[in-house]
Formats: structure tokens, C-alpha cells, sequence
């Protein structure tokens, strides 16, 4: 059911574009460069593609590191690439080692390894003396100690923001004199590492409650230390369906607009109470659900009820066997795990661009305002409410419109005011955080993108030719297929994936037959004409 290559455009190669990076952000790279007739060639420092998610037993520098037993937060119907579908009888939410066996189904399907120079790290991409007229970059490589130069007419940065441990240790007094061990979550591995120890896990984003649910399999006591709480979110949402099957459509996208922030919040808070209390649990914030990036966790309320995770307030100082917690407890410990994060930079981008605090100025995320020509962009730079892998293709699909000449870019003093704007928005809407620099919301910034390249979805035009198709897309799950509807880049199988993806979804639970009862009675009336007056809303909002 995916989309073939097209020889006629690989055939007509012209421009070279220089890919950083080959995980899954590179991946997509090589081939929206090759569907625009472009010529990639995709620099990869390790000898294998998957980047974050290609478990290694020991972690390589410069490269996103993970965890044995990880298994994504996003499904398979959400995160996979647009015009190539996740096997049906794969599960809904992977283990990394499915999630390699995708990436190297889609690199053999498009062909994409041949383009990829493994083992070759960039060293320098600078600017050439005419760039001003011809926007070319120069391009060092380094492999088996070899360094080479070469012309390139654009560079994609697939590079990622999971690649350099954040590490505040100046921010816990006492560390320096502990005498237990201390990592960063980049370079845990396994839990029966902490046998029989008791650990502190500092942080609880989605590493920090991960690990605090694996490590307590196998330890005496973990303890997870966390400045502000949390609000826990669970993979597996109402009827058993995936949680972002449910929440990521564009009926609630359009009535979480009609609302205030406010009383989103409180919804979606009772219905997370309901499950469990986050006070009793010692876990609510004092921040809204909204003005923090979520933590997916199934297990963590287990864990603490059972009094195998107890959660603790943030550590105030470490002395040589123990940790002080602000509330003036203390407690005797072996080890700590830091899962403080992840920050970023482009030492290879001589003065191009500049990190501070996390942050760099960019155009939706891509593009630097104030090079003269738009020859470099950066992809996966962001931090999703949602899949990154879907963004990144369309991030992709648009860029190498852009390096084509296709698609133009605004004025700079436009860029710069949209730069602002967002990163107002931002700092307005959430908690101060490392991470909350590049935060996105899914379906808003996928439209953004496909807006650019002219792609969204016309609700109206399909209400009135495909009602079938529209009341899906419009009510069920915005899939990445809806991006391959129309316009640049359209698939063919894009209709059928959409209708079929329930059946995707179903398909790997069924492992035992099961009689199901007939099925109840047809939607009332009244519910079809509140849907259609709702259909009619959401069309008056896209026009």
C-alpha cells in the first residue's frame, strides 16, 4: 500500500543537498529530496541508520542513547511515515527494536541507504565566499581519519535534540562528596545495575518515570525526586485505544479553540483524577495540565501504591550516603539518576546559527531569518505534543520545495515578528523549563507546514465529494495520511490508509478469537444532527 519511487525524478537530479544525520529525520530527508529531484547525500557518524532509536549497549558520543526495554509513547497510526503504513499486525506502541524494523523496511522500500556515507561525521559547514549569490555551503566530512571537502547547494540538520546530557550537578550541593554513583539517563541501560540498592531518580518527565518504574523491579527503594509534579498521562485511553488515536482529531482541536485554556484544563484534569488522585498520589503540580509537556506513564500510579516508587519533593543537598529533600526529610542511598534532560548545539555550523539557553531563532522551527539565501534548514528540531516522525517528513517536504525554488520564504522582518510571536506564546503558556523551548502542538503545526506546501486537507471540497472520507478526517485521528490527500507529493493509497487505519489498530490485539456481541443501535437522531451542525463549524473555520 505505499507510494513507489518515481525514476523519472531520480533521474533528473540536479542540486546536492547535504543531509546531518541519519535517524528517522534523516531518513525522510534522503527521500524528499530524491521526490523533488534533488541529490542527497546523508552523513551518518555511527555504522547504522535509526539514531535515538538504535539501542546500543554502551552509549556513542554525539549520539542519542536509549534504554533496552524503551517503547514509544506515540502509535504506530500516528507516528509513521505519511505514504507508508506500519505493518497491520505490528503493535500499536513499539518497542525500539519494531521501531529499527520500520526504519529499515521504509530505507529498503525507497532505496534509501545508498545515499547514506556511514561512519562520517561532519566536522565543518561554513558558508562559501559567494553565498550571498549562490547560497553554496562548504562542507568538511572526517572518515577512518580522512577529512574531505565538498560543495553543497543545501544542508538539511537532522541531527536531533537528544544528543548532549544535561547534567546541572552546581544546582545539588554535596554531589561532588557523595560516594554512591551518579549518571545521567543517557547512560542508564539496565535495571539490574541498582540489585537490591536504593536509588533517587531526579526528574519526572517520560525518562525520569520510566525509570523510576524499571529500576524499582529490581531495587530496594527508588525514590523520584521531582521539583513540581506532574500530571500522568496513560498510553492505553478509553475503550482501549490509543491515547493520542483520541485526543489528536481536528473536532477537538477546533473545540479546545471555542473554550479557554482554563476550562480545558479542568476537564482533562477531572479525567485523569478519576483514575487516580494526584494529590494522594503526591504527584499534582501546581501548574495547569496544559502548561507542561505531558508525562506518558502506565505503570507509575502501580508502582507507588504497591510502595515500590515513593515520590519525594526536589533534593535540597547530597551528603556522602544520603540526599536531604527540601520538606527536610532524609534518606540513605546508593545511587542517583539524573533524568534532567537533554540540550543542544551546532558546533559544526561555523557562527551560522547560536544556541542560548536552549533556544535558537527560527522560522517555524527551520529556518535561520538572516541568511541571505534559505539553503539550510533544520529538521526534528522540536519538541511535539504528538509523533516527531510524521513533522519532520513535512518539515522535509517543505524545505526541498524551498531549496528548489518552488516554494518561497518571507521577508526577514516577517520571519523574525512570527519567531517572536511563538516564542511569546511560548513562555506565556508554559512552565520555565529546559525544555520548553521548542514545544508544538501536533495538528496547529502540521497544518502550519502543509499550508506552505499546500498540502492541508479541504474539508469542504471533501464533504462534498467523499463524505466517507471527510467525516473521517475531520472526526477521527489526524493521521499523517491526510498530508498525502493533495497537492505536491499526493499518494494514491492515501484514501485507503485513512479508512483502514481502525482496522490497523485492532489487528495486533486480536491474538484470541472472541464472539462480539451485535452491535447496538444506530446513532440517535439528534447526535447526527449535533455532528452535522459540528461538521458545519469545523468547514467555516478551515475556509
Amino acid at each position: 500500500m505505499a507510494a513507489g519511487r518515481d525514476p523519472m525524478v531520480e533521474g533528473s537530479m540536479a542540486k546536492k543537498v547535504a543531509i546531518i544525520g541519519g535517524g528517522s529525520s534523516g531518513l525522510c530527508a534522503i527521500k524528499a529530496c530524491l521526490q523533488e529531484g534533488l541529490e542527497p547525500i546523508c552523513f551518518e557518524r555511527t555504522g547504522d541508520i535509526g539514531g535515538l532509536w538504535r539501542f546500543e549497549e554502551r552509549p556513542e558520543e554525539g549520539r542519542a542513547s536509549i534504554y533496552r526495554s524503551v517503547i514509544i509513547n506515540t502509535s504506530k497510526e500516528m507516528m509513521c511515515f505519511s505514504d507508508f503504513p506500519i505493518p497491520e499486525d505490528f503493535p500499536n506502541y513499539m518497542h525500539n527494536s519494531k521501531i529499527m524494523e520500520y526504519f529499515r523496511m521504509y530505507a529498503q522500500h525507497f532505496d534509501l541507504l545508498r545515499h547514506i556515507r556511514f561512519r562520517t561525521s561532519v566536522c565543518r559547514v561554513s558558508k562559501r565566499p559567494d553565498f550571498a549569490a549562490t547560497g553554496q555551503w562548504d562542507v568538511v566530512t572526517e572518515s577512518e581519519g580522512k577529512q574531505e571537502a565538498a560543495v553543497f547547494d543545501g544542508v538539511l540538520v537532522c541531527t536531533g535534540h537528544h544528543t548532549e546530557a544535561h547534567l546541572p550537578l552546581s544546582t545539588f550541593p554535596g554531589i561532588e562528596k557523595f560516594k554512591g554513583c551518579y549518571l545521567h539517563s543517557r547512560d542508564y541501560k539496565d535495571a539490574r545495575d541498582f540489585t537490591d540498592k536504593r536509588v533517587i531518580v531526579i526528574g519526572i518527565g517520560n525518562s525520569g518515570s520510566d525509570l523510576a518504574v524499571e529500576i524499582s523491579q529490581t531495587a530496594k527503594q527508588v525514590f523520584l525526586s521531582t521539583r513540581r509534579g506532574a500530571w500522568i498521562l496513560n498510553r492505553v485511553g478509553d475503550h482501549g485505544y490509543p491515547i493520542d488515536i483520541i485526543f489528536t482529531t481536528r473536532m477537538k482541536t477546533f473545540l479546545k479553540k471555542l473554550l479557554s485554556a482554563s476550562m480545558v484544563s479542568s476537564f482533562m484534569e477531572k479525567q485523569l483524577n478519576m483514575r487516580f488522585d494526584h494529590s494522594h498520589y503526591g504527584l499534582k503540580p501546581k501548574h495547569r495540565i496544559l502548561d507542561q509537556h505531558p508525562t506518558i506513564n502506565d505503570d507509575l500510579p502501580n508502582r507507588i501504591i504497591s510502595g515500590r516508587v515513593l515520590v519525594k519533593p526536589n533534593v535540597q543537598e547530597f551528603t556522602e550516603t544520603s540526599a536531604i529533600f527540601e520538606d527536610g526529610s532524609r534518606e540513605d542511598i546508593d545511587a542517583v539518576v539524573f533524568a534532567t534532560g537533554y540540550s543542544f548545539s551546532f558546533s559544526f555550523l561555523e557562527g551560522c546559527v547560536k544556541v542560548v539557553e536552549n533556544q535558537i531563532p527560527l522560522y517555524k522551527f527551520m529556518f535561520p531569518p538572516h541568511l541571505e539565501k534559505p539553503t539550510l534548514a533544520f529538521i526534528g528540531l522540536i519538541q511535539p505534543l504528538g509523533a516527531i516522525m510524521p513533522i519532520s517528513e513535512l518539515q522535509c517536504r517543505w524545505a526541498t520545495r524551498i531549496f528548489k525554488g518552488l516554494n518561497k520564504l518571507p521577508p526577514r522582518h516577517d520571519m523574525e515578528a512570527d519567531i517572536k510571536q511563538k516564542r511569546e506564546a511560548m513562555a506565556k503558556r508554559y512552565v520555565r523549563s529546559q525544555r520548553h523551548t521548542i514545544q508544538v502542538d501536533y495538528i496547529p503545526y502540521m497544518d502550519e507546514l502543509a499550508c506552505q506546501v499546500g498540502v492541508k486537507p479541504n474539508l469542504l471540497a471533501l464533504f462534498l465529494t467523499d463524505p466517507k472520507l471527510a467525516l473521517e478526517v475531520a472526526f477521527g485521528p489526524c493521521t499523517p495520511y491526510q498530508y498525502r490527500l493533495r497537492g505536491p507529493g499526493k499518494w494514491a493509497g492515501a484514501r485507503e490508509a485513512i479508512l483502514t487505519q481502525q482496522q490497523r489498530i485492532i489487528k495486533p490485539l486480536q491474538t484470541r478469537h472472541v464472539e462480539e456481541q451485535a452491535s447496538g443501535p444506530a446513532t440517535p437522531l439528534f447526535f447526527k444532527l449535533v455532528g452535522a451542525m459540528a461538521i458545519l463549524a469545523i468547514i467555516f473555520a478551515y475556509l
